[in-house]
């Protein structure tokens, strides 16, 4: 799966990892993470984020 990087602060989301402290569960595909869902490093919208 492909990976996607915040572009204001590094932070890498990982689908086979999630993002489980905020309600995304591992094995994620970007496309089915919500989309009010925010940056954990920065706080930035999900907009702010490109294909790694």
């Amino acid at each position: 799966m492909k990976k996607y990087v915040c572009t204001v602060c590094g932070y890498v989301y990982d689908p086979e990892a999630g993002d489980p402290d905020n309600g995304v569960a591992p094995g994620t595909k970007w496309e089915d993470v919500p989309a009010d869902w925010v940056c954990p490093m920065c706080g930035a919208d999900k907009s702010a984020f490109e294909e790694e």
